[in-house]
């Protein structure tokens, strides 16, 4: 779990957002690439309300506590600590239409750019984790993860790669878009929160109910990150998998202290962190085992 920032650079400015080309996109345009998924342009309510984070409060709360005892202490606790208070105000938002990957970038995908160009193998010294300043696991946690020699962790190919940085992830968008001959980029946040929840302002890509099976999380899971497409609830309306749970992913907003907006939540999660209005910011060459990311089509 990474615990929320403080102060406002949580804060999302819609109007700073950039939505990439200007040039329309076509539903026949993504579907020409594989492993792509449509999202059509237009109105989404994105954001959250107070009704909402009331919800988050509570969820969170059943989610962590150890015994219906000690619930309201619980949410009371966080409700003090505001972690859900920074959120973007619900609001609608208009975006052109954008062709989003189904899937998070694997260790699979990711090994093909590292054996290519010798770019840096996924991992963090015991060090520079210490150095990030945002523990919540220990080092020991951390090296299940580390790759060895340029190979990923043995049975972990299709789960998501992770111990990478906002800057490596946009090294393999370059190398991936020289390898395809086609231009991709990261999502914006609003991409992303639209992509997962749709247009009708739902909580999460299933609905607005909090479900305990529905995505790899806190207490449901392998306890680690899991294979891509292994919970098909957490499958968006666009059809992309793992929009709650897994893995946070980064996006390609940057706060004005040029922190990078980073979607979803982890596997080590609790609910309300899950919904898609949530985000949270991270130095852009912060390296940890709950991030991920995917790739929009330009």
């Amino acid at each position: 779990m990474i615990k929320p920032r403080s102060g406002l650079a949580l804060a999302l400015l819609v109007g700073c957002q950039s939505v990439g080309s200007e040039g329309a996109l076509t539903q026949a345009d993504c579907e020409a690439q594989a492993g792509f998924a449509f999202v059509e342009g237009g109105d989404f309510i994105a954001g959250s309300d107070r009704l909402e984070r009331d919800y988050a409060y509570e969820i969170t709360a059943m989610g962590r506590a150890d015994s219906p005892a000690e619930i309201p202490e619980t949410e009371a606790k966080y409700r003090q600590q505001g972690w859900f208070d920074r959120e973007p105000t619900r609001q609608t938002v208009n975006l052109p239409a954008f062709c989003l990957s189904q899937n998070l970038i694997t260790n699979a995908d990711y090994q093909l750019f590292v054996q290519t160009i010798g770019h840096r193998e996924p991992g963090i010294s015991a060090a520079d984790y210490q150095a990030q300043g945002f523990l919540v696991h220990d080092y020991s946690e951390v090296e299940p993860y580390l790759w060895q020699n340029g190979q990923y962790p043995v049975g972990q190919g299709q789960h998501p790669v992770v111990l990478i940085s906002y800057e490596d992830a946009l090294a393999y968008v370059e190398w991936r878009s020289q390898q395809d001959n086609v231009s991709y980029r990261l999502p914006t946040a609003l991409e992303w929160e639209k992509a997962a929840r749709g247009t009708d302002g739902r909580y999460f890509p299933w609905g607005s109910e909090w479900q305990n099976d529905a995505t790899n999380w806190s207490k449901h899971g392998p306890r680690g990150t899991s294979a891509i497409a292994a919970y098909p609830a957490s499958r968006s309306p666009y059809g992309i998998e793992d929009m709650a749970g897994n893995v946070f992913e980064y996006t390609s907003t940057l706060t004005d202290e040029s922190e990078v907006i980073l979607k979803g939540c982890g596997w080590d999660d609790y609910p309300g962190f899950c919904r898609a209005a949530y985000q949270h910011d991270r130095p852009i060459d912060s390296r940890h085992i709950l991030f991920g990311f995917r790739l929009v089509v330009e």
